[in-house]
């Protein structure tokens, strides 16, 4: 069974740093491109940052503005989202999810269909 664990939960100010890390029990991690999503309270889910099953391909959503940065070790079946100068409005429910490595663009939700249980991200002073 596929499972998706999610790690790295905190409360932090605004303008501090927090890492979310995802360990996959996938047996070909090189084989799913990687996504985290997020979904604050009251709002639809979106997608955060993807990245491609090699590591060679990325995608941030516009409100990352270069704040955070997704990286993967496939030697270890992790993938991270390195999150710097967090907003108030960066809190949320953070979600690892995995989808096959195919022809659909690492930037659709769609095709993301695994998916962890969720971590909480809170950015208050």
């Amino acid at each position: 069974q596929v499972q998706l664990v999610e790690s790295g939960r905190g409360l932090v100010q605004p303008g501090a740093s927090l890492r979310l890390s995802c360990a996959a029990s996938l047996r070909i991690f090189s084989n799913y491109d990687m996504a985290w999503f997020r979904q604050a309270r009251g709002k639809e889910r979106e997608i955060v940052a993807a990245i491609g099953g090699s590591g060679a391909t990325y995608y941030y959503g516009d409100f990352v503005k270069g704040r955070f940065s997704i990286s993967r070790d496939n030697a270890k079946n992790t993938v991270d989202l390195q999150m710097n100068n967090l907003k108030p409005e960066d809190t949320a429910v953070y979600y690892c999810a995995a989808g096959n490595t195919d022809y659909s663009p690492i930037s659709s939700s769609q095709k993301y269909y695994t998916w962890g249980q969720g971590t909480q991200v809170s950015v208050a002073s």
